[in-house]
């Protein structure tokens, strides 16, 4: 059960294994592009490339969907970035339970966006969480967790893959471990609970009063969505990558080329930039055809 482009790795891994799967749960096609055509899931994909079953319901609280998975006779699901609320009769129809892959170390970042949540906090490391599901919010107990590290460079996507190829790595040994009855999950430790909330669009606002650190792993964290961007002469600019450097100034203030920018402490050096409806650029490629020459100030209050 799965939409998610994280969960592929783990079906694609069960399936060459041998496992039955008896069925592939997925959100239904969304529209999506310009001409709004409707798109199947990373999931949906994947399971027809192997020759799955897919079931995409709206919702898993009908009552004649219940009735159809509990007569799948599966033994236990398989779940991770599914996107929809598996209700108790779900939870409770596989004979094994409903195993959750979770990109985290629960009980830390519990919810939607713990890859993100994690890169923003400044997390020195992140992992794997698979846990028995339960009717509360990433609240059951645990059957593996396995760590990696978040280096001063890693961005979301990155470590999105990673930890999708280390979920595929240990959930074969933690399904063989619970068929055979030798592996039992363990309570999560009530301190150190943090949520994981939702990202949201207004998250890639730039407030260039803050330190020049924390925007610098918003770049890293916010990328590919909702995307970081500031201002500039009435025109929205994407600032896609970049590094903290020594100095300082006035926050929102241009005190280097190219495009080094003062914030609320330290300094930020973009490497890479895009204007709207361009293509992404070097910094010194866009004040070839977009100068914004030193002194300048970015932010929405720039004339």
């Amino acid at each position: 059960m799965g939409t998610a482009p994280f969960t592929v790795p783990t079906l694609e891994r069960l399936r060459a294994l041998g496992h039955d799967i008896p069925a592939v749960y997925t959100q239904p096609p969304r529209p999506a592009g310009r001409g709004h055509k409707l798109q199947r899931s990373a999931v949906h994909e994947a399971a027809e490339r192997i020759g799955l079953e897919v079931r995409t319901p709206r919702t898993l609280r009908d009552a004649d969907v219940q009735a159809e998975f509990r007569a799948l006779g599966a033994d236990l699901a398989v779940v991770g970035a599914y996107g929809l609320l598996l209700p108790k009769p779900i939870l409770d129809a596989p004979g094994l339970g409903c195993v959750n892959l979770h990109a985290s170390l629960l009980p830390r970042w519990r919810g939607a966006a713990p890859i993100q949540r994690a890169i923003l906090a400044g997390d020195a490391e992140t992992g794997i969480s698979l846990f028995r599901m339960e009717e509360g919010l990433d609240t059951g107990p645990v059957y593996a967790m396995r760590p990696t590290p978040i280096g001063p460079r890693t961005t979301a996507p990155e470590l999105h893959d990673r930890l999708a190829a280390l979920a595929a790595e240990i959930a074969p040994e933690v399904l063989d471990g619970i068929a055979a009855g030798t592996l039992l999950p363990q309570p999560q430790p009530e301190e150190g609970v943090t949520y994981a909330a939702k990202l949201r669009r207004e998250e890639g606002e730039i407030d260039l009063t803050e330190p020049a650190t924390l925007i610098e792993r918003r770049l890293r964290a916010l990328n590919p969505w909702p995307g970081c961007h500031t201002v500039f002469g009435g025109e929205r600019l994407s600032l896609l990558e970049g590094e903290v450097v020594e100095g300082r100034g006035e926050p929102g203030t241009v005190v280097g080329l190219p495009l080094t920018i003062a914030c609320g402490e330290g300094v930020l050096r973009v490497t890479r930039v895009q204007r709207a409806g361009r293509r992404a650029m070097t910094p010194e490629e866009l004040q070839r055809g977009f100068p914004i020459p030193v002194g300048s100030r970015l932010g929405p209050s720039t004339p």
